[in-house]
């Protein structure tokens, strides 16, 4: 195991001095960073640990209506405040679903967000296009679990939970560094193989989440989050699905599971969603044309299917009075 140093940041500058070097990384719960240190994934000299910082963490409502969470926020106490129940369920019931209680009482939001892919190949030091190698071994292999979206060349999936619920309420992160602070919609926080392979987010090397804010105009909406997994609970998605109607009828339609980051239904569907009244053939057009660009794998067509039935019951869902 590759040997570190550990600091406890008592600020948020602390945290940020400390970070501004190549060979160190923030640490939260550790419930995935820890387990990439020992698979050799992750080579870090120094873990900067920013639990302690209190600007990253608690859920803190703001004067214009929306909601700042802090990083460094446990998923527990996301899942179970009253605040983020009443106003935003979709992502309580998103962090509900996280892993196990165990994990939840552990992991924060921004380790959450940022966790690493678990493709079995790139987990195992198989030579793949996320650690050195020269193409992805799931693309003719075992690829159960991976994309039928925005694939290619790498076909990881993205395994947070929550980020599903943030894109389809809007949210924006806030990015902190050394040289100051920058946000952005959480829908461009990710990013798709094509685009770079190294990392599955915008991160530079010397920035870190400080917060997740949720806009006021999709608190209060009609909403929810939906998983399907192998074992019935505890496991990551096999697909999933966030679905929100604001206030001002407009829809939000965003999967997980199917793609290297949580994939938002084309906005012309969302819109045809918004309009209502949908009888069953309308319901189950929508729910094909969303999928219409799919490209499934040797082993995984079934999460078509899957992705279909979700989209189904979340367009029935918003389209309930």
């Amino acid at each position: 195991m590759h040997p570190f140093a550990y600091h406890p940041a008592s600020s948020a500058d602390d945290a940020l001095k400390r970070l501004d070097s190549p060979a160190a990384l923030a640490l939260g719960g550790g419930t995935d960073l820890l387990v990439l240190v020992k698979e050799g994934l992750a080579k870090p000299d120094l873990l900067v640990d920013v639990r302690r910082v209190a600007e990253w963490h608690g859920v803190t409502p703001l004067p214009d209506g929306s909601l700042r969470i802090g990083a460094a926020t446990r998923i527990a106490e996301i899942a179970s405040h009253p605040v983020v129940r009443e106003r935003y369920p979709a992502l309580a019931e998103s962090a509900d679903s996280v892993a196990t209680p165990a994990i939840r009482n552990m992991g924060t939001l921004g380790g959450n967000l940022c966790q690493r892919p678990r493709c079995w190949y790139f987990r195992r030091a198989v030579p793949c296009l996320k650690n050195g190698g020269s193409d992805c071994p799931a693309a003719r292999g075992e690829n159960q679990y991976h994309a039928i979206l925005g694939g290619g060349p790498c076909f990881i999936v993205h395994p947070s939970d929550p980020a599903v619920a943030l894109t389809a309420l809007d949210a924006e992160v806030e990015i902190a560094s050394p040289r100051g602070r920058r946000t952005l919609p959480i829908a461009q926080f990710y990013v798709l193989p094509g685009n770079r392979l190294d990392a599955e987010t915008v991160l530079a090397a010397d920035e870190a989440i400080a917060a997740v804010v949720l806009p006021a105009a999709s608190a209060n909406a009609r909403q929810r989050y939906e998983k399907l997994m192998q074992r019935g609970s505890w496991d990551f998605a096999l697909v999933s699905v966030a679905a929100v109607r604001r206030a001002d009828g407009d829809v939000r339609l965003v999967l997980g599971g199917v793609a290297p980051r949580p994939w938002r239904i084309t906005s012309s569907i969302e819109e045809d969603v918004a309009t209502g009244g949908l009888g069953e053939d309308d319901v189950a057009t929508l729910a094909a044309r969303a999928l219409y660009d799919a490209r499934p794998l040797s082993k995984n067509a079934y999460k078509v299917d899957l992705a279909a039935a979700l989209l189904r019951r979340a367009i029935r869902f918003l389209d309930s009075r």
